[in-house]
């Protein structure tokens, strides 16, 4: 890595260390954002485009410092724009402070790693590039990969910003509609872990897998395999019942075992 990629990755941590030594990210806490909602609600109704604006400014910050506040900002959104509105917002707010963080990591990290990359990051690389929006949609629907690592990944194998950006937008959009709609009810929370049941994780696992599709057909295309046709046709048969039974609000607990490893396997069978 050269000395601009040095100087670029040094001013983004400043940046990070910054806004966590700053209290930003204790500021936006619940307790404090439900105690002034109805103050930030009347700011909404008084100036909402202003509002508006700044809240997308606001939740690109908050991603592109990689703050661990998204959940609790869409959560807000949804509760002073409207589940609709407030996953629009949220869901460009998101894209922007993403796609700030794969452009730092690629001008700061990517050429430098290409230069000095063996044949196994150009195989990688090159299966990457050819099912990056696939592979993309599938890391952004499944709730269970870092944002923050999602957003440098990519960097690192050329994938094209354009690429980047489309599957940001779409990818994110079922998560953040499931929390903005639960903003609804912001002054009722109490706590920011469990808000979304097991089966609604689940149903985004599988909705990820669907994702995968094409680069399964392509695979199958390829190699006329007679059992991969077979085990994509039972992972979109998989998706579709467990997004029909998935439960809209927040559970208690509980877990959906002998579903996630089947789906998987089908998938990479």
């Amino acid at each position: 890595m050269g000395r601009r990629g040095w100087i670029i990755l040094g001013l983004l941590a400043a940046a990070v260390l910054a806004a966590h030594l700053s209290g930003l990210s204790d500021w936006l806490d619940l307790g404090a954002v439900k105690a002034r909602r109805m103050e930030l609600l009347g700011v909404v109704e008084e100036h909402p485009v202003p509002a508006a604006l700044g809240f997308v400014a606001l939740y690109a910050l908050v991603v592109s410092l990689s703050l661990p506040v998204a959940v609790l900002a869409t959560l807000l959104g949804g509760f002073l724009f409207g589940p609709v509105l407030g996953t629009g917002l949220a869901v460009a707010g998101a894209t922007a402070g993403a796609s700030v963080v794969f452009l730092i990591a690629r001008s700061a990290v990517g050429e430098g790693l290409r230069r000095r990359a063996g044949p196994l990051y150009e195989r990688v690389a090159e299966g990457m590039r050819a099912n990056a929006l696939e592979y993309l949609l599938f890391l952004r629907l499944v709730p269970l990969f870092p944002f923050f690592l999602v957003n440098i990944v990519p960097a690192l194998f050329e994938v094209r910003l354009r690429t980047f950006v489309i599957a940001t937008a779409v990818g994110i959009v079922p998560g953040t509609f499931v929390y903005a709609n639960l903003g609804r009810e912001l002054g009722t929370i109490s706590s920011l872990t469990d808000l979304v049941s097991p089966m609604v994780l689940l149903a985004f696992l599988l909705l990820g897998l669907v994702a995968l599709v094409p680069v399964g057909y392509k695979r199958w295309k390829r190699r006329r395999s007679p059992d991969a046709l077979p085990a994509v046709l039972i992972a979109l048969g998989l998706a579709a019942g467990a997004l029909t039974a998935a439960p809209p609000g927040p559970a208690a607990g509980g877990s959906a075992p002998g579903v996630v490893a089947p789906a998987v396997a089908a998938m990479a069978a």
